[in-house]
């Protein structure tokens, strides 16, 4: 089991940026095992669906939602276990409540595994 803890998220103006943290954890965890999970990041808003926004793979491949490619950008820190989303030139419609997923070593779909609570991230005009 894998346990995910996001932060970072709050209130910003139309054009501004944030920085979305995920940390990751286990009681099974070997050292180095974050690194052979796909990880990504989705969002929902309120009456919608949720959406995948990036993911990562093992080796660092990315795949972007259409809506943020060129604004945002993924990331991870396998040293330290955790998973980043850099987010610039906020846009109003970013308005959602952002997720952290895992999935053990596949990365070719939005199919994902672990979950985090999620943290809200509101864009003001």
């Amino acid at each position: 089991q894998v346990q995910l803890v996001e932060s970072g998220g709050g209130s910003v103006q139309a054009g501004g940026s944030l920085r979305l943290s995920c940390a990751a954890s286990s009681y099974t965890y070997s050292s180095g095992s974050f690194s052979n999970y796909c990880m990504g990041w989705f969002r929902q808003a309120p009456g919608k669906e949720r959406e995948g926004v990036a993911r990562i793979n093992l080796f660092l491949t990315t795949t972007y939602t259409d809506s943020v490619k060129g604004r945002f950008a993924i990331s991870r820190d396998n040293a330290k276990n955790t998973l980043y989303l850099q987010m610039n030139t906020l846009k109003v419609e970013d308005t959602a409540m952002y997720y952290c997923a895992a999935r053990w070593v596949s990365c070719d779909s939005w199919n994902f595994t672990y979950w985090g609570q999620g943290t809200q991230v509101t864009v003001s005009s």
